[in-house]
């Protein structure tokens, strides 16, 4: 018997074992898988222009094309970083949970699979933004800084929720990239590396987020409630970084300004989690209205 050939699983292992024989079907290497030498094409966008913080603004409608495309790969080099960013932050929350588990179990044996796959990305999203040729812009200082504690108050219902919210929404945005032939070949490379691999740990965080919820009191759904807003909330206010609107010309404060309180860039955060927040209202990981507002001004609810 092996890791990726463990004995027949019923109830709480069975997602896990399932999962894992996933993994040994189809699994990627960026380093092998994707093309690094390839050249960049000038006329081609990095993301979506409609997806753009700053699209459908008179700010975005007075740049340039060139501008915009610049604009694009400074935007998603921005995603890509606070997604490294992310599952840097996740990979602390499975090893702890790894930690108090049976190295036995299943599900332990696809946590320790989930940290490698999460260490392979964050290489990939790593060389990706080197190859663009843009920062690593990450979260802004102070997120930068408090983030370290995330991992110790994210445990149980919360961690799941929170690797949900981590997970989902930019899955959601790189799935729309896979056949946008309006897009970079290597990002689309690398999002189709990310998507099939990321639909393993979604699957895994939903269903251990369900047997979390088992039995939990009233006060411990509050605490998750409560933790998993204030993570979305910094999550989504983090994917584009102040500081990308200064490669095309453009003040940051303006950039950020103009950006929140864009209805079309509001729009498409709460399309990035019209899957995600279905799920957790379903499980009652919304909260009540004081968690709500949190949620809003994320984005993420309407």
């Amino acid at each position: 018997m092996t890791l990726l050939d463990p004995a027949p699983a019923t109830g709480k292992d069975a997602v896990a074992t399932r999962l894992l024989k996933s993994v040994a079907r189809q699994s990627y290497d960026p380093e092998i898988d994707i093309d690094w030498s390839a050249e960049a094409d000038p006329e081609l966008f990095w993301m979506p222009p409609e997806r753009l913080s700053l699209f459908g603004t008179p700010l975005y409608d007075s740049l340039t094309r060139e501008q915009q495309v610049e604009l694009s790969k400074h935007e998603i080099a921005s995603i890509a970083s606070v997604g490294l960013w992310f599952e840097i932050i996740l990979m602390q929350i499975l090893l702890r949970e790894v930690y108090a588990s049976d190295p036995r179990d299943p599900r332990t044996h696809f946590e320790l699979t989930e940290i490698a796959d999460e260490c392979r990305h964050s290489l990939m999203f790593g060389k990706a933004i080197g190859h663009f040729g843009a920062p690593a812009y990450g979260p802004r200082g102070w997120i930068h800084k408090l983030a370290p504690i995330y991992p110790y108050l994210s445990t149980g219902a919360a961690a799941y929720a929170s690797i949900l919210i981590g997970e989902e929404p930019v899955d959601r945005l790189q799935r729309e990239m896979l056949a946008d032939e309006r897009i970079q070949p290597l990002v689309r490379q690398v999002s189709r590396i990310h998507v099939v691999e990321e639909a393993r740990h979604v699957s895994f965080a939903r269903d251990e987020l369900v047997t979390s919820l088992e039995g939990i009191s009233g006060m411990q759904r509050t605490l998750a409630q409560t933790i998993t807003a204030q993570g979305a909330y910094i999550m989504m206010r983090s994917l584009v970084h102040p500081d990308v609107y200064s490669a095309v010309g453009i003040d940051p404060k303006v950039g950020r300004r103009t950006a929140l309180g864009n209805p079309h860039y509001r729009a498409t955060i709460n399309w990035m989690g019209e899957k995600v927040m279905p799920f957790l209202a379903e499980q009652d990981m919304i909260g009540g209205a004081r968690n709500q507002k949190v949620w809003r001004a994320s984005f993420l609810l309407s």
